[in-house]
């Protein structure tokens, strides 16, 4: 598995059940040592547009919140 690959299954696994803030998904991402090399919300909407993850703007939480979708 690819370092990307790997990135991208380590913050799907992060937001299962959650609904979380950019910010959030860092400090989760910090607290196991996984943290993204290059810039957390553009991979996120990279995520986002592939369909891998869902995401909008959220102007109680003052900011974009992320989640995934359960798998039936």
């Amino acid at each position: 598995m690819s370092g990307s690959e790997s990135k991208v299954n380590i913050i799907i696994e992060t937001l299962k059940g959650h609904t979380l803030t950019t910010l959030e998904i860092e400090v989760k991402l910090k607290k196991i040592n996984a943290q993204c090399p290059d810039d957390l919300a553009r991979t996120l909407n990279v995520m986002r547009r592939k369909g891998l993850i869902k995401g909008e703007v959220s102007v109680e939480r003052g900011g974009w919140v992320w989640w995934v979708e359960d798998q039936p």
